[in-house]
Order: C-alpha cells, then sequence, then structure tokens
C-alpha cells in the first residue's frame, strides 16, 4: 500500500469573472478553461512538461465539450502526454478536483497535477425538443426530398422551440433561489441582514482589488483585467431598493443584490508533493489538508443549500478541530442567506442534534469570514467557484503567516463539500 504524504498548493489562476451574456458573450466553455489554464502552466514554468493528471469540470457543458479536459490540456502549452479527464459535482466541482487530484498525489500516484472548473452561460447547451429530434433522425435516415418534406410535416410549432437549461431541481421543479427562500423563512434571516453581508462582501472585494490581492491570481483574458461585477461604491440604500427575485408573494427578501448572479468565469490549480515542488522550484502556499461531501434530504425539507453544516462537522470531527479553530472562513456566497442559515445552524441544538449527532459547533468571528469577499461580489461561474476560493485561500494563509482556513461550498442537489487548509 502507498504511504499516504502531504499535498500541497503551489498556485492558482483565474480569469476576471464577468456577468453572463456580456463581455464573453461568443466564446465557448473550452475558450474560458483553456485561457485560464495556459496562464497557470505559464506562470509555473510548465509549458512544454507533463504533469500527472488535469482534472477540470463544467456544469452548463455542451455535448461538443464530451471531452473537454484533454481538449484543454492540448490547447495549454502543456506537453501532449499529460492526461485529463472530466468531472461534474454542481457548485462544488471545482473543489472535488482538487480533492481528487490531492487524494492522487497523497497516495504517491502522481507526483502534481491541475485542478479547476469554468462555466459560461454565454454558451448554454442549447437543445431541441424531443419530436424535433426525432424527426430530424428519420429525415437523416430518409431516401427522397419527398419523404424528408413528410416527416417534416409533422411538426408543429411548438416543437420547433429550443429547450434551454433549467437552473430548477428536478425533484421539486423550485429554483435554488425559491429553496434558498424557504431555508431563510424557517432560520427566521431577514433582508437588512442579506443587504449587509452582500455589502459587506462588495466592500471586502473592492478592497482586496484595490489593495492588489488579485494581481497574481487573475489573469487577461479577452480585454478584461479584472472582475466586472464587484461594486465597491453600493450601499445599504441602494440595495434595499431592489425588488425581490424569487418569491412574489410579499414575503420575499431574496433579490439581485444578495444573491451571487449568473457568471461566466474558469479558474484553475496547481497541487504537488513537496519533492516535486522542490525539483520544479516551486514555492508552497499552504497544505491541503482533507476534504469531505455530504447531502441531506432536501426533498424533506432538509434545505436544499444546508449539507455544508454536515460537511463540516464531519470534517472537523475527523480533523480533530473545533469550528472556532480557523484564522479564515471561505463560504460561498450563493445567496447571503444561504450562509446566514448555515451559520445559525451551526449554532442550533435541535439541528445540530438531528442532522449532526452532536452538541452545537457554535460561531464563528464574521471578521475572518470571507474577508476579500466572495461570489456575491466577485460572481459565481458554477464549476469555477472552488478554484477560486481553493487559489484565495491558499495565498491568504502564505502571505498572512496565520495557521489555518475552512471551505465550505453547497451546491444543488442538497449537497455540500468542505475543506481545510493549513501553513506549510
Amino acid at each position: 500500500m502507498s504511504t499516504i504524504r502531504p499535498v500541497y498548493v503551489v498556485a492558482g489562476n483565474r480569469i476576471p469573472f464577468a456577468k453572463s451574456m456580456t463581455k464573453y458573450l461568443g466564446l465557448s466553455t473550452q475558450d474560458l478553461m483553456t485561457a485560464a489554464l495556459k496562464a497557470l502552466v505559464d506562470k509555473t514554468n510548465l509549458k512544454g512538461k507533463t504533469v500527472g493528471d488535469v482534472a477540470l469540470g463544467a456544469i452548463m457543458q455542451n455535448p461538443k465539450d464530451w471531452n473537454l479536459t484533454r481538449e484543454c490540456v492540448q490547447g495549454s502549452g502543456l506537453h501532449a502526454h499529460t492526461p485529463g479527464y472530466n468531472v461534474q459535482r454542481a457548485c462544488g466541482t471545482g473543489l472535488e478536483t482538487s480533492w481528487q487530484i490531492a487524494n492522487k498525489i497523497a497516495l504517491g500516484h502522481i507526483n502534481e497535477g491541475i485542478s479547476g472548473g469554468v462555466d459560461t452561460n454565454s454558451d448554454l447547451p442549447i437543445t431541441v425538443s424531443l419530436n424535433l429530434k426525432k424527426a430530424l433522425i428519420n429525415m437523416n435516415a430518409a431516401r427522397s426530398i419527398g419523404d424528408k418534406l413528410k416527416i417534416l410535416a409533422t411538426l408543429r410549432p411548438k416543437d420547433l422551440a429550443p429547450s434551454f437549461p433549467a437552473v430548477s431541481e428536478p425533484r421539486t421543479g423550485m429554483s435554488m433561489g425559491q429553496h434558498t427562500e424557504k431555508m431563510v423563512q424557517h432560520w427566521k434571516i431577514d433582508r437588512k441582514s442579506q443587504d449587509e453581508l452582500a455589502l459587506a462582501s462588495h466592500q471586502r472585494a473592492a478592497k482586496a482589488w484595490a489593495d492588489g490581492f488579485h494581481s497574481d491570481l487573475v489573469s487577461s483574458f479577452h480585454g478584461l483585467d479584472k472582475d466586472t461585477i464587484v461594486r465597491g461604491d453600493t450601499t445599504l440604500e441602494k440595495l434595499a431598493k431592489l425588488k425581490p427575485a424569487f418569491d412574489f408573494t410579499g414575503v420575499g427578501t431574496l433579490t439581485a443584490g444578495n444573491s451571487s448572479p449568473l457568471t461566466d468565469g474558469a479558474s484553475c490549480v496547481l497541487l504537488a508533493s513537496e519533492q516535486s515542488a522542490k525539483e520544479h522550484g516551486w514555492d508552497l502556499q499552504a497544505k491541503f489538508v482533507d476534504c469531505e461531501v455530504a447531502a441531506l434530504d432536501y426533498v424533506g425539507g432538509d434545505g436544499l443549500l444546508m449539507a455544508p453544516t454536515i460537511a463540516v462537522a464531519k470534517l472537523l470531527s475527523r480533523q480533530g478541530l473545533k469550528l472556532q479553530d480557523f484564522d479564515f472562513y471561505e463560504i460561498h456566497e450563493a445567496f447571503a442567506g444561504q450562509v446566514l442559515c448555515t451559520l445559525k445552524a451551526w449554532n442550533d441544538e435541535a439541528w445540530c442534534k438531528r442532522l449532526l449527532g452532536q452538541a452545537p459547533l457554535g460561531e464563528i468571528d464574521l471578521t475572518k469570514l470571507n474577508i476579500n469577499g466572495s461570489s456575491l461580489a466577485i460572481g459565481h461561474p458554477f464549476a469555477a467557484t472552488g478554484g477560486r476560493i481553493v487559489a484565495s485561500l491558499a495565498q491568504m494563509i502564505k502571505t498572512s503567516g496565520k495557521q489555518r482556513g475552512l471551505i465550505s461550498i453547497c451546491t444543488a442537489g442538497g449537497m455540500g463539500i468542505a475543506a481545510i487548509l493549513e501553513r506549510v
């Protein structure tokens, strides 16, 4: 059996995140992911070299991208002998890929690898109706023009309408925002608290850009040098004027301002063993300690985006840590309300007893939460968020000299994924 060895985050890179249907309209998923990967290859001097494996993923993926990762690898500057494969765990994809690459390194199967993810709603996989699909197949097999026209004549106007990807849960028919509305009502999270968290995210993200935090994490692409969604000049008054976006019954509190926007972007992370880092002359940023995934019964009423509470609890138990033993908390901001529900649940006796089988985990120091902003301000290109957070947290630990950081990401399907990074 292989000996378990430590794994380190060496470097990360992403392209600027942009509001969907704007700056990256006309570009493909592969274009975005290849750009982020190529920039990482260039800055870590991997051009023409082989790495052990590359794991990337996307949620909004076109059928033409069935071998997305391998195609991106071949356009990245890496040696053609570098393998690659696709991964998908909803919004946790970017962290899941890091976990998989880290495990391969820890077991000695590879010495270094790259993880990451991409999503662009500007390259939607639009499909056709079942009737049109059948007609097209039959027309392709038809021998004469007359036969083809007869098949075409069977179609009705409704059959010609394109089908767009849905953001609703198949088992409930509800969108993620609608599910979160139920969560904030259950946990009694008010509108003002959500707007305050959104404001803090924008202000912190704007300050991080002004302070140069992102200068080594974000590479220019397609005329953009920085994220387009950050609004450092927004105010509580401006946020308060926005109308509910998901619940129109008069009690809705989720708006476009306290919900993450539809975003295009890509990110990737280089992980390695200590030996590989020395051989390549790479500095180590942080140790990738552990990761955990969990799921719950959201159909039965547990709350669609509450599974990170379970993942974090399992992770802490395995590592012998308390929720308060961290210098940084990177909690993905799918919605401000979702973050606040998670924080409240960790300190709720009934929730922790029923879902976690233990006493409450307690509260965290909110001055350590998302200190450089998160998805509400930076954006959330689904599969790219995990890579963004891993790279950012590793840099925060490296430059601050602090000890430890916790990552928590909620996903569609009632799942959650969490990870721990530590100082080298």
